[in-house]
């Protein structure tokens, strides 16, 4: 999925009429590069679209319950550039619903140290009128994040990116729709969990749907010559699958889920789903083929049923939209202790993105000893190498947590020949055994979502912006001061949720 229109970020700049109409036009121009030079760095996911610059309370009120209702904008940069009295701030600060981002910069990166004046001071008050923005939001309570440094350092403009891509995941899980074909997979405790609770939190509403209304959207395609021909030059199709191969048949039915399965989605504007083996009611195979090609899409997924791993997915594929690297639904499957480092090998029965492969996919068909149905087609591929973050989400009863894990995605060992499913090998940090222990003791779920286009900076931010607790394991982690990080969080979380 990709949105209609490039989100955007409203650029707001304080300052006041006491210095008359000639500073106020300095102050504007000065914003304006301040913008043109973010809009530039070409780092940005979102458009910076300024707005006039702002000195007396109606129109800061105003302005920030136009970006409440602007279903374009995703968040609000604000600058200080002189001094703006925050009082000014306090009514439209308690109305803003969107995310602020507080940059606390100026225009020089110098200072001209042999013609400085008065002028120059008054006009250039970022210093000090930060500060008493600062304070007003402290004073409120306001949640943002705040970047301080110049426009032009590379550093200052990745925090901002970090931001923006949270704004944009969490401006997507708020609108987000989801359809569950079936339900949980039976007895399974870690993928239930409050779905009113979580449109409240997030925005995210969850329905479920009966597998045969999709089953008839399935076997109502016409054609799905097209689907095919794609299948053909997007990945090495194996012999036995392709035109005149003895099992073409299954290929072209795996294309009539995928075209099937679109429509349902398109037709409903839903963003991520489930499906469940243990409920496919009509429909002869188990979906892996259309489910990795809709999350290369965009779309949220989650097995079994798991309705809070799609939507993350949903989310964090939101916040990666322009990156070259990718995004998948994960599950921790089994381990190598050694020799060598050790690491873990995650998949699942068929459900991985191939927007982490390492290289083409090969589109292949094997039996499935679960589901009691036909043999399903899937790709298979090794993920690429480099850095990333494995996420989940888990409802606690009192709250959702938020558990990541960085990690460096390596290559196999060796090959793996008889592994008829797309998998991803990971060294976790800090180690294999604090990693597990810790991500134990917090209660994270076995289904993840594994990216390594979104960095651990970017879900703290998202984190912050949904009010939602988040534990990260890394290179710095040990299990003791982990578990204590675990406690305070408890203590809290819940003093936050009042009596």
């Amino acid at each position: 999925m990709t949105p209609a229109s490039k989100p955007q970020l409203w650029f707001l700049t304080g300052s006041q009429a006491l210095y008359g109409e000639e500073t106020l036009e300095q102050v504007a121009g000065q914003s304006l590069r301040i913008q043109q030079l973010l809009t530039a760095s070409g780092a940005l996911p979102a458009e910076i679209v300024g707005k006039p610059v702002l000195t007396e309370a109606a129109s800061i009120r105003r302005v920030l319950q136009e970006a409440n209702a602007d279903a374009a904008c995703v968040g609000v940069i604000a600058w200080m550039h002189t001094f703006s009295p925050a009082k000014m701030w306090i009514t439209g600060l308690d109305a803003l619903r969107k995310p602020l981002l507080h940059l606390h910069t100026q225009l020089n990166e110098a200072l001209p140290w042999s013609t400085i004046d008065m002028d120059f001071m008054n006009l250039n008050q970022a210093a000090h009128g930060d500060r008493e923005f600062g304070f007003i939001q402290t004073r409120l309570g306001v949640p943002r994040k705040t970047v301080a440094g110049h426009v032009s350092d590379p550093a200052v403009v990745a925090r901002i990116d970090a931001w923006a891509r949270a704004a944009i995941g969490a401006d997507h899980l708020r609108n987000l729709r989801l359809a569950r074909f079936g339900d949980n997979m039976r007895d399974v405790a870690v993928t239930e969990g409050d779905k009113v609770e979580a449109e409240l939190r997030f925005g995210v509403s969850v329905n479920t749907y009966g597998v045969n209304d999709l089953v008839e959207l399935v076997d109502a395609v016409s054609t799905v010559d097209e689907l095919v021909a794609a299948y053909a030059a997007d990945y090495d199709v194996v012999p036995d699958l392709a035109a005149g191969g003895a099992r073409h048949e299954s290929l072209r039915y795996a294309a009539r889920i995928e075209a099937g399965l679109r429509k349902f989605l398109t037709d409903g504007g839903f963003g991520a789903f489930t499906t469940n083996f243990e409920d496919l009611g009509g429909l002869r195979q188990l979906p892996g083929l259309a489910v990795q090609r809709l999350m290369a899409d965009g779309y949220g997924f989650g097995g079994e049923g798991d309705w809070k791993t799609s939507a993350l997915l949903a989310a964090v594929k939101a916040m990666g939209v322009g990156k070259t690297a990718g995004t998948s639904f994960m599950e921790d499957y089994t381990y190598h202790f050694g020799p060598g480092k050790p690491k873990i090998l995650g998949a699942h029965m068929l459900e991985v993105c191939p927007s982490i492969a390492a290289a083409k996919p090969s589109c292949e068909i094997h039996a499935l000893g679960i589901g009691g149905r036909e043999d399903p087609v899937r790709l298979v591929f090794d993920a690429a190498p480099g850095p990333g973050v494995v996420l989940g989400l888990v409802d606690l009863g009192d709250r959702f947590r938020l558990v990541a894990n960085e990690i460096d995605v390596v290559t196999p060992d060796e090959p793996l020949p008889n592994l008829p499913v797309a998998r991803a090998v990971w060294e976790p940090a800090p180690s294999l055994s604090t990693s597990a222990e810790s991500w134990i003791t917090a209660g994270g779920p076995h289904h993840t979502v594994l990216t390594q286009a979104v960095g651990t900076e970017t879900l703290r931010d998202f984190a912050n912006l949904l009010g939602v607790e988040l534990l990260v394991i890394d290179k710095d982690t040990t299990p003791h001061d982990f578990a204590d990080r675990i406690r305070w969080n408890q203590a809290y979380h819940r003093l936050a949720q009042g009596f």
